[in-house]
């Protein structure tokens, strides 16, 4: 049995890179897409062909930049050469109004990546069975007398108990994102 350490060349270590940064930032990238296209099929279309460019100009990444800038700006292209290939469709916006989106998407994930971060605070300070509620309020294809049966209440006093769950949570994430821009 061969007992050398296994080596890692360049091309492991870029290709390891770059899905570690694409991975973080493809839930944001998706959402910045799907700000510039009509429907969430068009924007997965655009997710994928703007994944393989970012993979085939990862080289010219520099790692002093912001990723997530930098995807975008590959994103937006994808995404006006996605249209214009569309430009039959009737849903089709003008270029000019095309890059308001762009702007505005952009900087809508730059308020949002606070407001996530504060979320993900809040829903870890919970006590586990009210961020259970909350989980299980959020699963998709739960009814909510089954979300009761499993809280051991009537629908109507489970809807009172998560209504309250996730008045406590807004006001958590309000505090947290005031907190922060206060010490700013």
């Amino acid at each position: 049995m061969n007992n050398k350490p296994l080596e890692t060349s360049s091309d492991d270590v870029r290709y390891e890179t770059f899905v570690a940064r694409f991975a973080k930032h493809e839930p944001d990238l998706r959402r910045f897409i799907r700000s510039l296209l009509p429907t969430w099929t068009d924007a997965d279309d655009v997710l994928q062909q703007t994944a393989i460019v970012i993979w085939r100009k990862f080289d010219q990444y520099d790692p002093d930049t912001t990723f997530m800038k930098w995807a975008c700006v590959i994103a937006r292209f994808e995404a006006l050469a996605y249209r214009r290939k569309m430009a039959r469709d009737r849903l089709v916006f003008r270029e000019d109004v095309f890059d308001l989106m762009a702007e505005e998407g952009l900087a809508e994930l730059e308020e949002r990546n606070p407001e996530e971060a504060a979320l993900e605070h809040c829903l870890a300070a919970m006590p586990e069975k009210q961020r259970g509620f909350v989980e299980l309020a959020y699963t998709p294809g739960i009814k909510v007398k089954e979300m009761a049966e499993e809280a051991g209440s009537t629908a109507a006093a489970f809807y009172m108990r998560l209504k309250r769950i996730r008045r406590q949570l807004m006001d958590c994430v309000e505090k947290k994102i005031s907190k922060e821009e206060s010490s700013i």
